[in-house]
């Protein structure tokens, strides 16, 4: 009798074994395009991101650097203070967006481009994501708007 129960437990082990592997292989699928890591400029010029890969990249669009293309094409350079990379994005604009303003963009490299596919920019007057503030504060360039 106790060799039955002993089978019994070890089956609901491996098939519980069984059950938690295939869940984390299931969550793991679904994040595999989910998770865009952040980079400032700065970082982007110390280490350069591998080709292909998707992140996001955040700063203060450069004074200046602001160009409307033909039809919604938009290309500007964002800086943290340290270095300045340039965009280069084809869609809407938030309603926020603007040159000295903080953004944050998903995409990717082409060649010495980052090629936006989303731009997000603060949503009031003294908002900025988090990223960016402190990308900022390590560049020396932050300064508290409630100040």
């Amino acid at each position: 009798m106790k060799s039955l129960k002993k089978k019994r437990r070890i089956q609901i082990l491996a098939a519980a074994a069984i059950a938690l592997i295939l869940a984390v292989g299931l969550i793991g699928y679904g994040f595999r395009d989910g998770i865009n890591l952040y980079r400032s400029p700065s970082q982007m010029a110390e280490n350069p991101p591998a080709a292909g890969e998707v992140f996001r990249l955040g700063g203060l669009v450069e004074d200046g650097s602001l160009l409307r293309g033909a039809g919604e094409t938009v290309s500007f350079r964002v800086t943290d203070g340290g270095a300045s990379i340039p965009v280069r994005f084809t869609g809407v604009l938030p309603d926020l967006f603007a040159e000295g303003q903080g953004m944050i963009g998903t995409g990717r490299m082409e060649g010495e481009t980052f090629v936006a596919s989303e731009i997000l920019a603060k949503h009031d007057e003294n908002y900025m994501p988090r990223e960016v503030i402190d990308s900022l504060k390590e560049q020396g360039v932050y300064e508290d708007p409630n100040s």
